[in-house]
């Protein structure tokens, strides 16, 4: 195993993360990728059904405890927790671990972030600011240099399909005017320089999708396609990008027309979620582009209706951490 880990922020103490990152551990305990988690320790050996935790001072110990014990840097909650039951009190240590993951991260002790879920509700009422882990991330490493196009661009993944989002937490009401020429080619420069460097393929073939029912039907429909997707598609051909579209978004994902794209970039959520989860519900995983460090997670939310009770799948957790591991290995080459 590397000596360098990846690092697992336990994400919502009262929802299933603790659970599947104790059966994570479990299942990559001896053949790795090898992960500490930032949370808190009694938590993780209580709700992962009795799992051998050892607290760690320093990422690098990571590997020589990992086929023994699930390694955990301590950061304890301050309240107590109920399965299912998020608080606003938990919200300042949830915001600590994620933090102390990206600090890790910046700083080359860890070779990547995964998150665990969070819960956005409990996190607004103790003042959180952002609308999701992403933007925040965004948030936290700003200040960090990278070469490329800057993020943070949402990818989801599953099977052989890759879809990013130009607008990510975003009411539908709202999506028309949230879009931009600049945002859309910024998402397709983004998304194309991860599928080179991330993804391992050399001539990234991306595909973009309309907003409107038929691409607009020439305009009959909608004029977005006409005045800002087609224009933003051509920008992108002029900056090398091998880009095609827009395309109606119910032609684009059955698996043939999969064939002829590497990526596909969404105008909204739902746009690219539905496919994913559709193609692997279990399995999917979200990786936030354009950041100076690796960051991925589960495709899933924080479970609050089944924690508690063992019945967690760890599939995409699972995911997520080896997809991790292998960015994390294609950019050190």
């Amino acid at each position: 195993m590397t000596s360098r880990p990846l690092a697992i922020s336990a994400g919502d103490p009262a929802g299933v993360g603790a659970e599947i990152i104790a059966k994570a551990w479990r299942a990559l305990r001896h053949e790795g990728p090898a992960f500490v988690v930032i949370g808190d320790a009694q938590l993780l050996a209580s709700a992962g059904g009795g799992v051998k935790v050892r607290a760690i001072t320093r990422p690098q110990e990571a590997a020589q405890v990992f086929a023994d014990a699930l390694p955990v840097i301590d950061i304890p909650l301050l309240s107590p927790v109920v399965s299912g039951r998020p608080s606003p009190s938990h919200a300042p240590q949830i915001i600590r671990w994620i933090e102390t993951g990206v600090g890790l991260a910046l700083s080359g002790a860890v070779s990547g972030l995964v998150t665990a879920p969070i819960a956005k509700a409990p996190l607004y009422e103790a003042g959180f600011q952002f609308p999701g882990h992403t933007e925040f991330l965004a948030e936290l490493t700003a200040a960090a240099g990278m070469e490329g196009a800057r993020g943070p661009v949402m990818m989801l993944a599953a099977g052989d399909l890759r879809a990013t989002l130009v607008t990510i937490h975003t009411a539908l009401s709202k999506v028309p005017s949230a879009l931009s020429l600049e945002a859309i080619v910024n998402a397709g420069l983004v998304t194309a320089q991860a599928l080179r460097r991330d993804f391992g393929i050399a001539a990234p073939r991306l595909a973009v999708a309309a907003l409107n029912p038929h691409a607009g039907e020439g305009g009959a429909l909608g004029r977005e396609e006409i005045e800002i997707i087609e224009p933003a598609v051509s920008a992108l051909r002029n900056l090398g990008v091998e880009a095609s579209g827009p395309s109606p978004a119910d032609t684009l994902f059955h698996p043939e027309a999969r064939t002829r794209y590497d990526g596909v970039l969404c105008m909204y959520h739902d746009q690219a979620l539905i496919p994913v989860k559709m193609l692997d519900f279990w399995g999917g995983v979200n990786i936030t582009l354009g950041l100076p460090i690796v960051r991925t997670s589960p495709d899933h939310g924080t479970g609050f209706d089944i924690a508690g009770r063992g019945i967690a799948r760890p599939d995409s957790l699972i995911a997520a951490i080896k997809l991790a591991a292998d960015i994390a290995a294609r950019r050190r080459a």
